[in-house]
């Protein structure tokens, strides 16, 4: 078996890794602040501020590890830390269908956080095995399996939830994200071969100075910040913002169809603008996929019934879905070979910083002014992202440049 050969199924065998844990993750997403009402009588406010705390703590200790298993991965490759990032997120999960307490919680939560990344690790050992011309559809490619158990997870989790119960939906979770640990066992590492003369090993000084040098990659990642901030101010409330519409008749399930919604969006387009960004520029499309998400969040703040709701979802979705891929497309075009896993690490971590801040921003604004207001500023801050990122691109147009 060739090295494309090998390429190809390792592609086929990381979409299916990528849906079991992505379908895992959002199985649980649409009830925590359910199950933290579960634990005691407590107010709304307690609940919404709980609510955002403990979705965000998994990334305080993500956000710190991600460009370290970056690095590791450079160096001894990405194969051992995919399937020591399965087990120990599975491991985590199932523990928390045993909490009785908010802080049981929130410490399971922070201790997953250790061993999350598995789905941008799982691009990063892709993208190291794409050629730069195709990168964007590969990766578009990828994020389909990720985004189909974003698609089914949601309303599984929903559900397994009402019928069986908080506890025991955890503990099929983690069942899932360990089989995602046992596909990637079946894979074959490899690396493109680097041009003539080309270094195999920087140091991190070295990949500091390439990212700082390129203003434009610099602003791409720390656009990823900005991005996850306004995508996750809204997670953690959605549950609460759904039985505010509907009622709290299946409130998970419903809860699991909106966000389900997005998914949908995310599937129909997420490889289809990778393929178009792969022809006029990673970031032309960008620029557009920031202002466009922008502009589809922004109706969020007028909702009175859940079905307006799943509407706009969705139009989020079919934008949203093209940004992780095409940004990491640019990365793949602009950082060598060998700091690319690195270089992806440190996107990783801004987004997990995003997802820090995200959740603790929906849950004070939604608290202090109400729902309306999370995605009036959830809009706001991805037009900004455009704006920045466009400054940027017209500032230096050498930087832009596209490999077609």
């Amino acid at each position: 078996m060739n090295q494309q050969e090998h390429a190809k199924r390792n592609l086929l065998i990381m979409w299916f890794a990528n849906f079991f844990v992505a379908g895992s993750m959002t199985m649980v997403m649409p009830f925590i602040s359910l199950y933290i009402e579960s634990f005691g009588d407590f107010s709304e406010k307690y609940v919404q501020h709980w609510s955002g705390l403990t979705f965000a703590i998994t990334f305080v200790s993500a956000f710190l590890f991600s460009p370290i298993w970056g690095r590791i991965g450079d160096r001894y490759g990405r194969k051992k830390i995919l399937i020591f990032s399965g087990l120990g997120m599975a491991l985590s999960i199932f523990l928390m269908g045993y909490v009785h307490s908010v802080w049981q919680l929130f410490m399971l939560r922070f201790f997953m956080g250790f061993f999350s990344g598995f789905i941008p690790m799982s691009q990063a050992f892709i993208s190291t095995q794409t050629p730069k011309q195709i990168a964007g559809r590969v990766l578009g490619t990828l994020q389909t399996g990720s985004i189909t158990g974003s698609l089914f997870g949601p309303m599984l989790g929903g559900i397994l939830a009402d019928s069986l119960g908080y506890s025991t939906t955890f503990k099929w979770t983690s069942i899932s994200i360990f089989i995602s640990a046992l596909l990637v066992m079946a894979t074959k590492e490899f690396l493109l071969e680097a041009k003539k003369g080309a270094k195999t090993h920087y140091s991190s000084k070295e990949v500091f100075k390439h990212i700082t040098r390129n203003p434009v990659l610099l602003t791409v990642l720390l656009i990823s910040a900005l991005v996850q901030i306004a995508h996750f101010s809204i997670q953690p409330i959605l549950s609460l913002f759904v039985s505010n519409l509907h009622g709290s008749a299946n409130v998970a399930f419903y809860s699991g169809i909106a966000f389900s919604a997005a998914g949908l969006g995310n599937l129909m387009m997420s490889r289809r603008w990778g393929k178009i960004a792969d022809k006029v520029g990673y970031i032309k499309v960008l620029v557009i996929l920031l202002f466009l998400a922008g502009i589809f969040y922004l109706p969020g703040a007028a909702v009175t019934n859940f079905w307006q709701l799943v509407i706009i979802r969705f139009t989020l979705g079919v934008t949203i879905g093209g940004i992780i891929p095409v940004r990491i497309a640019y990365i793949r075009q602009e950082a060598p070979i060998a700091m690319q896993g690195e270089v992806l690490g440190y996107n990783t971590s801004l987004r997990f910083l995003g997802n820090i801040f995200g959740p603790m921003l929906g849950g004070f604004v939604s608290g202090s002014f109400g729902f309306s207001a999370v995605f009036i500023s959830t809009s706001a801050l991805l037009i900004i992202s455009g704006i920045i990122l466009f400054v940027s691109m017209h500032r230096h147009p050498k930087l832009v440049k596209h490999i077609a």
